[in-house]
């Protein structure tokens, strides 16, 4: 990155229970021969975002394993029960401090490159305001993954509670610009039914 672009950094929430998914270790599912959780990451590593960071939680030791050799930082949510906010708490405060803005993806959502996630950040980068967040939307849905302006959503996402991420502050505000993309940010794997889709 030049001087002169913001540092964004990377943050895939990996911590989820997956327990629509049954008893196997859903992030560790294989989509076209790897772990999804290891395709989010290295979508996000091959992007222009840096640092990645990955939340583990549920499974976390194979999670950890799967993720293996990938030069990401690793936090634990201890209690993963606590929900996908504390996960995305736990995600951001990870990143370095100077970090403007971050990219959040599901560990989940095995059809994300880094083209996605490059999108969102030319989007931000060439706004002018920038925005408090892109989202990419597709068939008239917003989707995942989502580029976070951490100073202006900042207070908002320190307050999160419960299972859900950024979307219910993103409804709320008039500054989110949005992105068409393509079906893929709209694509997740909640089932193993899924994963043949």
């Amino acid at each position: 990155m030049t001087g002169s672009e913001p540092r964004i950094g990377a943050v895939i929430l990996a911590a989820g229970l997956g327990s629509r998914f049954g008893q196997a270790a859903k992030m560790l599912a294989p989509y076209a021969g790897r772990p999804m959780v290891r395709r989010a990451a290295e979508a996000a590593l091959a992007s222009r975002a840096g640092p990645v960071v990955a939340v583990l939680g549920a499974h976390a030791e194979a999670v950890r394993a799967a993720l293996a050799g990938l030069d990401l930082t690793l936090v634990e949510n201890r209690d993963p029960a606590a929900g996908l906010s504390a996960s995305l708490r736990l995600g951001l405060a990870a990143l370095p401090p100077e970090t403007e803005a971050a990219v959040v993806l599901l560990g989940d959502m095995p059809r994300i490159g880094p083209a996605h996630i490059d999108a969102l950040i030319a989007a931000y980068t060439e706004a002018t305001p920038r925005p408090s967040a892109v989202v990419p939307v597709s068939d008239g849905r917003r989707g995942n993954p989502v580029l976070l302006d951490l100073a202006r959503l900042g207070a908002d996402l320190a307050a999160l509670t419960g299972d859900h991420g950024a979307g219910p502050i993103l409804k709320r505000r008039g500054d989110v610009l949005e992105l068409p993309a393509d079906p893929a940010v709209i694509f997740d794997v909640d089932t193993p039914e899924a994963l043949g889709g």
